[in-house]
């Protein structure tokens, strides 16, 4: 049923612009509260961050973005250019639908989309209580006034917290090992973590995601640190 009316408003969005998208992905949604702006969607390639479809908005709210894509990666909605107000989603093969407000825009967004953005939102929900609690350690660690003993303590404990992000990490990959999501947090969450981690993760991927984007750069990565360890 969501993907029925997902379906029908990006048809809807189709009509009122007057104008075809054409691609894999169709990026559709709202921006309340925008009177006027250019909406830009965006990927990296190589290292550089690249527009690959823009929409002028003047008096509208709706959009509707589009790319061809061969495998699932992360995408960016840029509004008017400017860093503070970007939004990060996984992009993939169907509609993925975006819902925000102006004076949210960057830090507030409700995305529906595909497999892996469903599962990026999971993982976001329970990464951010880790987040959370190390902002108290760091907030307990300035409140010693100095406390070696203490300051010791809570490095202890922050230390344990990383330790069990890590391990969270590597287990939500491994049990996902079929979406490209696993990689892709294996490169941004455990880039300094113990090779074995990599190792783990980049074992358990099936060959689909192996062969996709972020699966060839797991491999790299990981192929990267052992020659230097050499």
């Amino acid at each position: 049923m969501k993907n029925i009316v997902i379906s029908i408003c990006a048809a809807l969005i189709l009509v009122a612009c007057g104008d075809e998208k054409k691609g894999s992905m169709l990026v559709v949604g709202e921006i309340k509260g925008l009177k006027k702006g250019t909406l830009y969607l965006q990927k990296m390639k190589d290292t550089l961050l690249v527009s690959v479809d823009s929409v002028s908005l003047d008096g509208e709210t709706t959009f509707t973005l589009s790319d061809e894509l061969e495998s699932p990666e992360i995408y960016f909605l840029n509004l008017d250019n400017f860093k503070d107000k970007q939004i990060t989603f996984f992009g993939d093969k169907g509609t993925i639908e975006i819902q925000t407000k102006l004076d949210k825009f960057g830090f507030k967004a409700v995305i529906q989309g595909q497999k892996n953005q469903e599962l990026l939102n999971e993982y976001k929900e329970m990464i951010t209580k880790f987040r959370d609690k190390n902002l108290d350690f760091i907030k307990a660690e300035f409140e010693t006034k100095g406390d070696t003993a203490k300051i010791d303590s809570v490095q202890k404990l922050a230390n344990n917290l990383l330790r069990r992000r890590y391990f969270y990490t590597t287990n939500f990959a491994v049990n996902n090992s079929d979406a490209e999501v696993a990689p892709y947090l294996a490169l941004t969450e455990l880039y300094n973590a113990n090779i074995k981690l990599l190792d783990t993760i980049n074992n358990s991927l099936t060959e689909e995601v192996k062969a996709s984007k972020y699966g060839k750069r797991l491999k790299e990565f990981i192929e990267e640190i052992k020659n230097k360890d050499k």
